[in-house]
């Protein structure tokens, strides 16, 4: 009787913690789980962030200022028409434009014709080549913010025309800025010139800044424009050394960016932008401009 009273025991405290090692078994592997992570951080040191507009058209393209957004594919045709008392001068660039990640790679070929006291000077200027790449990205937790710094090169390779004697290196800070439907583009470059002549050598640093407000068709239902761009630009040059260390040059450009609607794959964003002088230094050579642009993004 004692052995039975025994081994009943012994079962029933089998019964009663039979049940608890299944739940530590299901508990254990529950306590290890990790979260899935949510950082939206990638690149060299994490400085970029897959958040960011850039590249995804939110910014206009410049007009004078040189470009700074990641261009996946794109092709335009820029007309520049300035005159001083009975001087004229007219630019007629054509460039392309090409992504690879968040390299953009760029070639322009700029044709032009000055005419001053009866004489007339033409060719191809420069040849230029360019590329550029981001850095760094912030973009705050609601998305109002939303900036990107980044650097870029250009190399201008001379034609030997008239125009183009000297070959042209410009190494490029930029920084792309979003705050809503408020955008600024800002560049820094130094330049120097290599080559014969009185210009061989001159070192220049180049600036500029571009002021936009995308208002979306929702707000402006214009007849297949899909943004309207007001912009302002700013562009200038300080001479850095040789005959006037320190002459500064400053013009600004406003006007408009109309972003159409795509044909197919292609979105022509046409421009237009009235330039004028803002300090003596431009004054000397501009008095007033009109340019025309035409880009096609693909």
């Amino acid at each position: 009787m004692r052995t039975i009273v025994i081994i009943g025991c012994v079962c029933a405290l089998a019964v009663e913690s039979s049940p608890a090692a299944p739940t530590n078994e299901q508990t254990a592997p529950m306590s290890s789980v990790t979260e899935p992570s949510t950082s939206t951080r990638y690149g060299l040191f994490n400085w970029l962030d897959h958040r960011s507009d850039y590249g995804q058209g939110v910014f206009p393209e410049p007009f004078l200022v040189d470009d700074s957004d990641l261009e996946p594919n794109e092709a335009r045709l820029d007309w520049l028409r300035t005159g001083a008392n009975s001087s004229k001068s007219d630019v007629v660039k054509a460039e392309v434009e090409k992504g690879f990640g968040l390299l953009t790679l760029e070639l322009e070929v700029p044709y032009e014709r000055d005419t001053a006291s009866g004489a007339t000077t033409k060719g191809f200027d420069n040849i230029d080549l360019g590329a550029r790449y981001p850095f760094y990205q912030f973009v705050s937790p609601n998305g109002l913010v939303d900036t990107t710094f980044g650097a870029a090169i250009e190399l201008g390779i001379p034609t030997d025309s008239a125009l183009s004697k000297n070959a042209e290196l410009v190494p490029k800070f930029f920084n792309d800025l979003k705050v809503g439907n408020f955008t600024l583009q800002s560049i820094l470059g130094y330049s120097t010139l290599f080559g014969p002549g009185d210009a061989g050598g001159l070192q220049t640093f180049e600036y500029g800044f571009v002021f936009g407000y995308t208002i979306p068709h929702r707000q402006l239902p214009l007849p297949d424009v899909q943004e309207l761009i007001p912009f302002l630009e700013l562009v200038g040059e300080t001479e850095m050394n040789k005959d006037n260390p320190g002459h500064n040059s400053l013009l600004g450009n406003a006007g408009f960016r109309f972003n159409l609607k795509a044909i197919g794959r292609v979105q022509p964003r046409p421009g237009i932008g009235f330039v004028f002088p803002i300090n003596s230094g431009a004054r000397d050579d501009t008095h007033w401009g009109v340019i025309t642009s035409l880009v096609f993004q693909f």
